[in-house]
């Protein structure tokens, strides 16, 4: 292994327990696994020398949320919704004839390039979740294409009864023989348990399938209105509990309960449910913000994702996510940062590997065209995005 030096940055923002700020930094590489991290004038010898132009560095983007394997358009929901009609999870029916239609060249084809895409934005960790399947085959074949691509594949074979199925008949077959066949390429199951999709029985159906197949659990709730999804989450311990929009003080108490073993100072204990916030969405689908600042004043870890899907949140973009954390829902700019890298990691239980720039952990590393992260904030809207590096390796941009 070569090491190479990272040098001239002007700051790097860690996002570690400690959210330290170094000015004028250095990050050591060694393979893949980053070795050293200070001032650049303590710098130790390397292999290889880079000069980051006095760029900021922070932690790659962690993105824990998206809906990637996909084929069609659904741009005319989109302008349909602005002009004022109502969002129902009927959409992903659109979606689903459409993918069922493309073959696994293009299905494969299409996945590479948002993959690339969000690269690009600096998400050096990216999960996606199966969903538009709706089938035995079809799900079995969007959790391989997904799983040879990205890093985690979710199985959401629970995200929509077909309109053809009754809706008990379905979730049993979600929880038996699909279940089965998407088993050996998913690492986690989630439940969309909201009105038009699947009620509190059949969610909670699916997550005790889910967990007696050894997969980790997560679930879409409370996006549309007040609903059991955050409760069945805490009941059940799932990594995440996603959108959540609207929260009464119970649904922010047992979130903020299932936390009481974790030691937020040194990031140590026993994980709870993370809240896992989807501002982009929430502004395509004019609902309220979640209440991430409400929630982190509780205690809850929070995480930042995209969403990133057809119908409700057709961007990748992290940064676009951070900055309206930032504007919209009152997070500070560290905070939000670490919402989407260190949150991240959390509600996919990677946290020892990536979400932060420490020692020991890989190399995934972001720098802005910027001085400082303020910039992702104080310039909403700009590509500040510069040279990525994933497991030590430049992996998009230019130095």
């Amino acid at each position: 292994m070569s090491t190479t030096l990272i040098t001239n940055l002007s700051e790097i923002f860690t996002a570690d327990a400690t959210q330290t700020v170094i000015k004028d930094a250095a990050i050591l590489i060694d393979g893949e696994k980053i070795v050293w991290i200070g001032e650049a004038a303590e710098a130790p010898e390397a292999d290889e020398t880079i000069d980051a132009g006095h760029r900021a560095a922070l932690p790659g983007w962690v993105d824990s949320h998206t809906h990637l394997v996909f084929a069609g358009d659904r741009s005319q929901e989109f302008v349909a919704r602005m002009a004022g009609q109502d969002y129902a999870a009927g959409g992903i029916a659109v979606t689903t004839a459409a993918t069922r239609a493309a073959s696994d060249y293009d299905l494969t084809r299409l996945l590479l390039g948002r993959a690339a895409e969000a690269l690009a934005g600096g998400t050096t960790y990216l999960e996606t979740k199966t969903g538009y399947g709706l089938g035995v085959e079809e799900e079995a074949r969007h959790a391989r294409i997904a799983s040879t691509v990205v890093d985690q594949v979710t199985f959401l074979g629970a995200h929509l009864v077909p309109a053809d199925m009754d809706a008990q008949d379905y979730t049993d077959l979600v929880c038996g023989e699909m279940l089965e066949r998407v088993r050996p390429y998913v690492q986690f199951a989630d439940v969309f348990c909201e009105r038009g999709a699947f009620s509190e029985a059949q969610s909670r159906q699916v997550l005790t399938a889910s967990r007696d197949a050894g997969l980790g659990l997560r679930v879409h709730g409370n996006q549309l209105g007040p609903g059991p999804g955050v409760q069945l989450a805490v009941e059940f311990g799932a990594a995440s509990v996603d959108h959540v929009n609207y929260l009464d003080e119970a649904d922010v108490t047992a979130l903020a309960g299932s936390w009481k073993n974790w030691d937020a100072g040194s990031r140590s204990g026993t994980a709870g449910t993370v809240a896992t916030c989807l501002p982009a969405c929430d502004l395509s689908t004019r609902q309220p913000l979640a209440p991430g600042r409400e929630l982190l004043d509780a205690g809850v870890q929070i995480a930042l994702a995209s969403n990133c899907n057809p119908g409700t949140s057709y961007t990748s973009s992290m940064a676009f996510c951070v900055a309206t954390a930032v504007l919209q829902m009152h997070l500070g700019i560290e905070e939000a940062i670490v919402a989407a890298t260190y949150g991240g990691a959390l509600a996919l239980g990677v946290q020892d590997l990536v979400g932060s720039l420490e020692v020991g952990k890989r190399a995934d590393i972001q720098l802005l065209n910027a001085p400082s992260v303020a910039h992702l904030a104080y310039r909403p809207g700009m590509n500040l995005t510069g040279p990525v590096f994933r497991a030590g390796t430049l992996a998009a941009g230019r130095l």
